[in-house]
């Protein structure tokens, strides 16, 4: 009996140390992730207060950081392993919190960059800041949900991709910086300002789109129709309506409250107390599908809108401005 208690005992025993072998290893290959990630943090020196965080995005110079810790748009410099740089703005978006600098450095690594797209609920991910000195800050935690979580400023939600959602920590000074995946990829750059308690990133998809614009002229041009509106739910006749017209299953629609003087909408002969119910074949049956859709739109194109007016289903056509 002895003998059996021994042979398990040290079965036990061999189980242990392989386990925390093997757990060590992990930790090691995570720490060797986390410092080749640390290579394309910045920090990023725009504001009185803590710094904000930044991300290398191209080798040419181009630093990805939240537009909310840009507030100066001159003396903003970029520090990276000791070596302090003058960035120029080269474009910020505050809708999705969002700004490019630019700087002049050599030998620079830019971060490598995942598809936003295939992250899942459940995978592990760290974000990184370097809002204190040269060191980098690490918090580690996994991905809590994916969809519309926090707004955009000036209204409503403007992430056609949505925004992840993790357990990280933000300490002050991380807004900027990426969240990054097990492998050191960066998903998204983390903003403290979209969700009240919330650690919210932006996915990587939306910041390669908008950073390209930003990049190429300074600002995001974004559709605009000149109406105010308002979700309302549509009566059943006019669901039948819509479903034997257009044949879509719409249970809302969006009143048009305001025509704006002066506007597209106004020349193409919108109405107050139209409904707006698609647009280019585009079923629109909620604010944040207006949006989404204007957000696509670069302005110029001349598009046919469904609405319904006095309880029949017309077609308007109408050229998208930009704002």
């Amino acid at each position: 009996m002895l003998a059996l208690l021994s042979r398990c005992h040290r079965k036990t025993a061999g189980r242990i140390k392989l386990a925390l072998t093997n757990l060590q290893a992990f930790s090691d290959e995570l720490a060797a992730v986390v410092a080749q990630v640390t290579r394309s943090v910045v920090r990023v020196e725009a504001r009185q207060r803590v710094a904000g965080s930044g991300v290398v995005w191209t080798s040419e110079g181009a630093i990805v950081t939240a537009d909310h810790v840009v507030e100066r748009e001159e003396n903003i410099r970029v520090v990276l392993d000791g070596s302090t740089y003058d960035a120029e703005l080269a474009g910020r978006d505050p809708t999705t919190d969002l700004a490019v600098l630019k700087i002049k450095g050599s030998n620079l690594v830019p971060a490598q960059v995942a598809d936003s797209k295939t992250i899942k609920q459940g995978n592990l991910v760290f974000a990184v800041g370097r809002p204190w000195g040269n060191e980098a800050i690490v918090s580690a935690g996994i991905v809590s949900a994916l969809g519309k979580w926090g707004r955009a400023f000036g209204g409503e939600n403007q992430f056609r991709e949505g925004l992840i959602h993790s357990d990280v920590t933000l300490y002050p000074g991380f807004s900027g910086g990426p969240l990054a995946d097990a492998s050191g990829r960066v998903v998204g750059i983390n903003s403290s300002v979209l969700g009240r308690d919330l650690s919210l990133a932006i996915p990587s998809e939306t910041v390669a789109r908008i950073a390209e614009q930003l990049l190429l002229k300074g600002r995001i041009e974004r559709g605009y129709l000149g109406i105010g509106v308002q979700k309302i739910p549509l009566q059943q006749s006019l669901q039948q309506l819509l479903a034997q017209k257009l044949g879509v299953q719409q249970e809302t629609g969006l009143m048009i409250l305001q025509v704006e003087s002066g506007t597209n909408a106004e020349k193409a002969g919108f109405l107050p107390g139209d409904i707006l119910v698609g647009l280019n074949g585009t079923a629109i049956a909620r604010v944040r599908e207006l949006n989404r859709w204007l957000a696509n739109e670069g302005g110029g194109r001349t598009v046919n809108a469904q609405v319904i007016r006095g309880g029949e289903l017309k077609e308007i056509s109408i050229t998208v401005g930009v704002r």
